[in-house]
């Protein structure tokens, strides 16, 4: 697991805009990079809704919110427009960014086991650094502890 005060491992992915994204891009600003299992699911669309209405606020202090999950970017701008997200989804369809912040791992459901995305979240700061790690993430009231922690400790 990736520990406060290492270097965030690089990335870069497709994203809904259109566009490439990589973190190098967003130095100087703090950022979220949560990792969810997959789009227009109930608890992966409350923590998107969650992200979406506090998106102000997280601009306030000097933040960016990246999604990444392994769908697809297709898939990503339905659920962005569907919710009208106003951050953007990294498509990690080969799980690669996934497996650098140890959020590719193994799950059990209904006695079955399989390898899936672990909701976990990153805080990433202007330099690059890991800030704060929630790796097993419940999706109530998270938005707002990233919200807390990074308005007292990184803005």
């Amino acid at each position: 697991m990736l520990e406060v005060g290492q270097k965030a491992p690089e990335f870069t992915l497709p994203a809904t805009s259109g566009e490439t994204l990589s973190l190098a891009d967003f130095r100087g600003k703090n950022v979220v990079l949560y990792f969810y299992p997959k789009d227009m699911t109930p608890g992966c669309t409350t923590e998107a809704c969650d992200f979406r209405d506090n998106h102000n606020k997280f601009s306030e202090i000097n933040t960016v919110v990246l999604g990444v999950s392994p769908d697809p970017v297709d898939k990503h701008q339905k659920f962005t427009e569907k919710h009208e997200l106003p951050f953007p989804l990294l498509a990690d369809t080969e799980h690669e960014v996934a497996e650098k912040y140890d959020a590719w791992q193994l799950k059990k459901n209904f006695g079955k086991e399989y390898m899936g995305i672990q909701r976990s979240t990153f805080v990433i700061d202007q330099n690059g650094n890991i800030a704060k790690v929630w790796p097993k993430v419940k999706v109530e009231g998270h938005v707002e502890e990233i919200y807390n922690f990074i308005k007292d400790n990184l803005a």
